[in-house]
């Protein structure tokens, strides 16, 4: 096991490390120009130990002050700047034998909001991304329902429109730390999850379109790509395939479900879907099926090649988890994290992201000394149900090693376990559902590392 052990001694930095929450820490650094007769910055105060750099003459010209720059529509969609060549979807080379059955990650460390671009959503496909015509593409709704019914992609278009933001995590996320530190990146610790705009029908609007029966207590999704990838999805009385009732909070997420068209205002990306895919905000995000054509109702589960083979897993006592859909509470700091090195002592905004699949995030707490001590972060609006919700807290750094970590609490009470804990129940061999407590290391160097407390 590559576990690294730290010691867990308390250091009196780190407890004076927490910096207050007064907005004067952060005051904007003045700067004096001697054209002006300005008076000269407390740069010291502003900025706690950080000596910063005050200005005595204007700034020199940009050379691109001396220069015509492109014309509108000379780069008809909108791309980043070449500056942000780096901030891109990454994958593993030796995790999966090929790209086609494969992950790419999201960059969160380089992101500030809580919308993931349409370019660096993670992907995930059993099969590769396909292109499918939306002037030919179909989805088919049949099975316990009054009037099975055929909908092209105008006739979704044309019903009742729904938008909001959710968030989407493979189950897999955090999966190659659970025997031990594997990856110096957020990227690859936590990437496998992205929060966007979402656009579609309803899936309730078209179960009362179609009639579904009363009886039915579940659904069956299934997409057009090589894969056919297949999920059963639990509604109100739903039982597993050996009659032992599915818990009642999942058989609610459905109701949350939409067809989805559209991703932050434009159509699906081919690699998230296009033309639709299933949406089911809170749930392991292989149930919300890309390139949807069929949903079936039908009074059991399906058990399909996915839910034996693949999204299942096996527990210390030998037996198996079967069906666990949601994604609970998570969070990580990703300022700093290990792809950034500190700039120097003084003082720092600790800032990072929390999601839970139950709904919205409570409060988050953040610990820099390893987990002894707790300090509630500000939670950033908007706070929002099944979706990303930014946190802060200041933090003045005066060179020593220290611990930080953050733990979330959603509104139904569930608060993020400790990976020990999440070890004594699920063992060292599972892969999903890790949303263990995250902890990072800030060395003497300024260099920002990837760790796992013993006994934490």
């Amino acid at each position: 096991m590559s576990e690294t052990t730290l010691d867990q001694t308390p250091q009196s930095d780190a407890r004076e490390g927490v910096a207050s929450s007064d907005r004067r820490k952060f005051l904007r650094k003045s700067v004096a120009l001697a054209a002006t007769g300005a008076a000269a910055a407390a740069a010291g105060n502003a900025y706690g130990d950080v000596d910063l750099e005050t200005v005595t003459e204007p700034l020199e010209i940009n050379p691109t002050r001396n220069i015509l720059g492109r014309g509108v529509v000379s780069v008809p969609y909108g791309m980043p700047s070449k500056f942000e060549k780096d901030v891109v979807r990454r994958n593993v080379s030796w995790l999966t034998a090929d790209t086609v059955a494969s992950i790419s990650f999201t960059p969160w460390q380089d992101l500030n909001g809580i919308i993931t671009p349409n370019g660096l959503h993670f992907e995930r496909h059993h099969a590769g991304a396909v292109d499918i015509d939306p002037e030919t593409h179909q989805l088919v709704i049949h099975g316990m329902v009054d009037k099975p019914m055929i909908f092209s992609m105008d006739d979704l278009k044309r019903m009742p429109s729904h938008t909001a933001i959710h968030f989407l995590e493979c189950p897999a996320n955090g999966a190659m730390e659970w025997r031990g530190v594997q990856m110096d990146s957020m990227q690859f610790t936590h990437g496998m999850m992205s929060c966007s705009e979402w656009t579609g029908v309803k899936l309730t609007d078209l179960m009362e379109y179609v009639g579904v029966d009363p009886k039915s207590t579940w659904l069956y999704a299934e997409g057009a790509d090589g894969s056919a990838l297949q999920r059963s999805i639990p509604m109100e009385g739903a039982k597993d395939q050996f009659g032992e009732p599915i818990p009642a909070d999942s058989c609610e997420m459905y109701k949350d479900a939409m067809i989805a068209y559209a991703q932050n205002g434009e159509a699906l990306r081919p690699e998230n879907g296009y033309p639709i895919r299933f949406l089911l905000p809170g749930c392991e995000a292989n149930m919300s099926i890309k390139w949807l054509r069929r949903i079936k109702f039908v009074d059991k589960p399906l058990v399909t090649y996915q839910e034996t083979r693949h999204y299942i897993e096996p527990l210390p006592d030998g037996t198996i988890r079967q069906f666990s859909l949601v994604n609970e509470a998570n969070s990580v700091i990703n300022y700093p994290c290990p792809d950034y090195q500190m700039k120097g002592k003084g003082a720092y905004e600790i800032r990072g992201i929390a999601w839970s699949g139950r709904g919205k995030v409570a409060h988050v707490d953040v610990s820099i000394d390893g987990g002894k001590n707790w300090q509630e972060a500000e939670l950033v609006e908007p706070v929002l149900s099944k979706c990303v919700t930014k946190f802060k807290l200041p933090f003045e750094w005066k060179g020593g090693e220290h611990l930080i970590m953050s733990r979330v609490t959603d509104e139904t009470g569930y608060v993020q376990p400790t990976l020990m804990q999440m070890r004594k129940v699920r063992g060292f061999n599972s892969i999903y559902h890790k949303n263990s407590i995250q902890a990072w290391k800030i060395e003497k160097t300024g260099e920002v590392k990837n760790v796992q407390i013993e006994n934490f």
